[in-house]
């Protein structure tokens, strides 16, 4: 895979830096040692910095030319509230805080391509860095960027968004038109029903009794009521009630969550659950009330847009490389906002089969994300800053 000299030869400084972010992991708009950081390095190299959107966002202006196109190339950059078990010398040092999604990695190789861009201006436009915090969570950094005048601010014709993904093979770059991630959507169901001795349970309202037949009734809004062709899942994560042998509680709660492709499989479900919620209970005498969160929608590709990234990758490292067709999977992730004021394109870069985790001690075979061993593979470094310069000179093609 050829990638860029001039990047290839700033690999291990683009090395040091991941693992630096990497042993400082900051949480959702926490984010000001790795946005200081960014932002440090941006005006290093001459961009336009702008900094407070979304709280800890970054945002870097490179232009050149005459041209009046914009192009957006986002990384984020938060990392994730678990404890990181690997023992490489770049693990987390903050204790129960580890970047077990890539983050560390998407934000060092858009900054190899700033880098890069900022020295040889060969295109004719605009581009425009996308630092973001806060993806994790259901926190919506996107959104907070957005509430805080980015597209306004810096409006662009298209924006674009890279993801490792473990298990891909490494250096293998994967596309999808249309519908590609999940909406993420949380809820919690309340049952009351009336507490007492549990000797005496015809005295009582027993939410719990109500809560295991919940439990059934809410798999048939999946079975039975959404039709087989929309993909979705719900799941039932929590269940809590009680906390002594000889009582029966007054309440019950379960909790958990909803995915779907298509906005308009998530109104039915939701409609279902409701009628659910505050029906069943009302069989055993409780009430049931139950509220649902819409946290991130489906994430939508663009077609064309996806059509040109994939080109793109094809022309820079050959077809064999790019996978046009990459199934949908029902992670969610908050570029879907960004996807909905803007066109553009989500793609996904192979984190490839975990041999570069030998030398943590783990042994081979893919780590998924959100695992404690995880870490992101620096092979991809020169890979994914050599793509976003490729992508941004293509778009911005001077005439």
């Amino acid at each position: 895979m050829k990638t860029i000299d001039e990047i290839e030869r700033a690999h291990p400084d683009l090395t040091a830096l991941r693992r630096d972010i990497h042993a400082h992991p900051e949480l959702a708009f926490q984010e000001t040692r790795t946005s200081t950081l960014v932002a440090e390095r941006l005006r290093g190299w001459g961009l336009e910095v702008h900094t407070g959107l979304g709280k800890t966002g970054v945002v870097g202006i490179l232009r050149a030319g005459s041209g009046k196109k914009t192009i957006g190339l986002r990384a984020d950059m938060d990392a994730l509230p678990m404890p990181e078990h690997n023992r490489f010398a770049h693990k987390s040092t903050i204790s129960g805080r580890m970047h077990g999604c890539g983050h560390d990695g998407h934000t060092a190789m858009l900054l190899g391509a700033a880098q890069y861009l900022s020295t040889h201006r060969d295109f004719d436009g605009t581009v425009v860095f996308i630092f973001q915090p806060a993806e994790e969570g259901g926190n919506a950094g996107a959104r907070a960027m957005m509430q805080d005048g980015l597209f306004d601010r810096f409006p662009c014709d298209a924006v674009f968004g890279i993801h490792n993904m473990p298990g891909m093979p490494v250096n293998q770059f994967g596309f999808r038109a249309g519908p590609t991630m999940a909406s993420s959507n949380r809820w919690d169901i309340v049952i009351k029903g009336v507490g007492g001795h549990a000797a005496q349970p015809h005295a009582s309202v027993d939410p719990i009794i109500v809560a295991a037949d919940m439990v059934h009734a809410l798999q048939t809004v999946i079975s039975r009521s959404k039709n087989p062709l929309d993909q979705a899942v719900l799941s039932i994560t929590q269940i809590h009630a009680g906390d002594a042998y000889n009582v029966i509680p007054g309440e019950a709660v379960l909790r958990g969550t909803v995915r779907t492709y298509s906005v308009e499989a998530l109104d039915k479900i939701e409609a279902d659950m409701r009628r659910i919620a505050t029906t069943l209970p009302q069989v055993y005498g409780g009430t049931g009330e139950l509220d649902f969160v819409r946290a991130y929608p489906p994430l939508v590709n663009w077609e064309q847009e996806t059509a040109f990234a994939a080109q793109v990758a094809e022309d820079a490292f050959g077809a064999e490389h790019v996978l046009r067709d990459m199934p949908p999977f029902m992670g969610a992730e908050d570029f879907s906002f960004f996807l909905e004021a803007v066109p553009g394109s989500y793609l996904f870069l192979g984190n490839g089969d975990g041999g570069h985790r030998l030398e943590s001690y783990h042994g081979m075979g893919p780590c998924q994300l959100h695992n404690p061993n995880y870490d992101f593979n620096d092979e991809l470094l020169p890979v994914g800053a050599t793509y976003w310069v490729k992508l941004a000179q293509a778009f911005l093609a001077k005439p």
